[in-house]
């Protein structure tokens, strides 16, 4: 009779254990910021942060990458199309005579060395691609949120 009612004690206790109540300002206030947004588990982020915060943290990844294509891409294009414009005036005004036949045998070996370096390297490119494709299936919001940030940078 008396292990029955221990029993039953034991498992009243348990059940107080089971529901315990968390101050939620308490446990903000004990835990640092960059705990909760780097947090000590390794899951899916989907896991550990709400949408909202998934959203923002890729909507802000994704302008900061779009911005840097942006300006990175201007300077870029200015150059190759300065340089081009530069070797054209040279060329029409006589500084530099162009051989456009050696170009054009150069080009066809370009063409076949791409060819045949194109089928060696698609395993690399497709377990990247499949990679890829699965970060975003697991990581949906922060990759949505991500490509709208992006967009919103290149047109910024």
């Amino acid at each position: 009779m008396a292990e029955r009612q221990r029993e039953d004690q034991g498992d009243a206790e348990s059940e107080d254990e089971a529901y315990e109540v968390v101050d939620l300002t308490e446990y903000a206030r004990s835990h640092q910021w960059w705990s909760r947004l780097f947090g000590t588990n390794s899951g899916p982020i989907a896991e550990k942060y709400s949408v909202a915060t998934q959203i923002m943290m890729g909507g802000v990844t994704g302008w900061c990458a779009g911005y840097l294509f942006q300006r990175v891409g201007k300077i870029a294009a200015t150059a190759a199309g300065g340089g081009f414009l530069l070797l054209q005036i040279a060329n029409h005004s006589g500084y530099v005579q162009v051989d456009w036949k050696k170009v054009e045998t150069d080009v066809n070996k370009a063409k076949k060395q791409l060819k045949k370096k194109a089928n060696t390297a698609a395993p690399e490119i497709n377990t990247f691609i499949e990679e890829a494709t699965a970060f975003v299936k697991r990581n949906v919001v922060v990759s949505s949120g991500f490509v709208g940030g992006f967009l919103l940078g290149v047109a910024s």
